[in-house]
């Protein structure tokens, strides 16, 4: 027997009588006829799988659609509610990154004198959510109202604008940390350029168009040495990608200012710190590292140099947001169409008295009454510059900005609240 034959037909003799040719005729067409079914059987389940999946792809889009955070009337009611303003001559403002650290202080501020105010924030994990959730509660109590969705949301933004006709918009949401960079870099290109121009695309097309003020940073001066840092000074050496996406940030919105008339103040925040801080920063981390009996690390630059910063406390930040929202120009847009020139400014929000690190973990010893373990440690290239140094004379000019508060007075506010919030005081430590 041929071996496609042994293949074929059983090799046990005796059975049945083999007729060759008839059988292996009969076999081919009946293999035949199984394949051929069995493709319209394949066929038939591949449609039916298609199908199930266009049906749940139907069902999961409009179970997103029907369970989102926002819409409705009971929602837009809120929202009214919250923009509503309180005293004469207020304004309307839409904070992003509402329940964030600056973004929180400026609400409470803004809503404390009378303006309406909603707050937007996507509660990202970049550092623990559970700080953000409690600044929303103490923004809830306060009667502001923050709508839970991300600044890339163009459906959204619109909608907010359609339920409110926002005079102003403090643009705060962003990924921030220079580090965190290195790690996640579309995090950045996606929060701080993308919702950026998602932002500003719905605020052009928006009638009357709102007067936008934003953070930029104090890290767009990047490897440049003259000090103290100017707002004239050259930022074309970013360190960074944190520190390239504000200054991408800086043209963009230097090019809706120019083409649609929207009204634009950049402000260049210089290391802010404070109650209800990021513990991502570095006093944040140390205060906790302190109490733990940790190591904290001590960057040095070359030869040495100790790193140094111009800390600003929140107080003073808020002071200046507030300042700029107030002397903000009108937009001269409408639906997207330019009427005139509009205001572009540019400002340094600092303290203008740098300290080094080891003098800021000296403070902080002295108010938590421990000693540090201090680790010294040559500074890497993860995108950290040597100092900071803000030059303020174009604000205390322009805004009237004036900051009060020097570091030791700042942390030791900033200790009282760490100790109470995490429960050093009570006994119970959480974190």
């Amino acid at each position: 027997m041929s071996l496609l034959e042994e293949e074929l037909f059983p090799s046990t003799p005796g059975k049945f009588k083999i007729d060759r040719g008839h059988t292996m005729s009969r076999h081919f067409h009946r293999c035949f006829a199984s394949t051929s079914t069995m493709f319209l059987w394949a066929l038939f389940l591949i449609a039916l799988t298609a199908s199930y999946l266009s049906f749940q792809s139907f069902i999961d889009s409009g179970s997103k659609y029907f369970s989102a955070s926002w819409g409705g009337i009971q929602w837009e009611k809120q929202v009214r509610n919250s923009a509503q303003i309180q005293r004469s001559g207020g304004m309307s403002v839409l904070v992003t990154g509402a329940a964030g650290f600056v973004g929180t202080h400026v609400s409470l501020a803004l809503k404390k004198r009378g303006d309406g105010v909603i707050g937007l924030d996507n509660f990202n994990n970049y550092y623990d959510p559970s700080l953000k959730r409690a600044r929303k509660s103490l923004l809830n109590k306060r009667g502001i109202y923050i709508v839970e969705g991300d600044v890339n949301d163009a459906r959204l933004l619109t909608k907010l604008f359609d339920v409110v006709a926002f005079t102003h918009v403090m643009h705060l949401a962003a990924q921030a940390g220079v580090r965190y960079a290195m790690k996640n870099p579309h995090s950045y290109v996606h929060s701080n350029i993308a919702g950026l121009v998602t932002l500003l695309e719905v605020c052009k097309s928006a009638n009357p168009q709102p007067a936008i003020v934003w953070a930029s940073s104090s890290s767009v001066y990047g490897l440049n040495e003259k000090v103290p840092f100017s707002e004239s000074d050259r930022t074309d050496q970013p360190a960074s990608l944190y520190a390239a996406t504000k200054k991408a940030g800086e043209e963009i919105t230097h090019t809706y200012n120019h083409i649609y008339g929207l009204s634009v103040t950049g402000l260049r925040f210089f290391t802010v710190y404070g109650p209800w801080g990021r513990p991502d920063m570095a006093y944040f981390s140390f205060t906790r590292n302190i109490l733990q009996g940790k190591p904290i690390p001590i960057y040095r630059g070359k030869n040495g140099v100790d790193l140094a910063r111009d800390f600003t406390f929140i107080d003073d930040i808020v002071k200046g947001c507030v300042g700029s929202l107030d002397t903000a120009g009108k937009s001269t847009g409408s639906g997207g169409k330019k009427r005139g020139p509009a205001q572009y400014r540019i400002f340094n929000l600092g303290n203008t008295s740098p300290v080094t690190v080891p003098t800021l973990v000296s403070i902080l010893e002295k108010h938590l009454k421990m000693k540090a373990k201090r680790n010294i440690v040559d500074m890497p290239g993860n995108g950290d510059v040597p100092f900071t140094h803000a030059n303020i004379s174009l604000p205390r000019r322009e805004l009237g900005y004036k900051p009060t508060t020097d570091l030791q007075t700042g942390l030791k506010k900033f200790v009282k609240w760490y100790l109470a919030y995490y429960g050093y005081n009570r006994g119970k430590v959480v974190n």
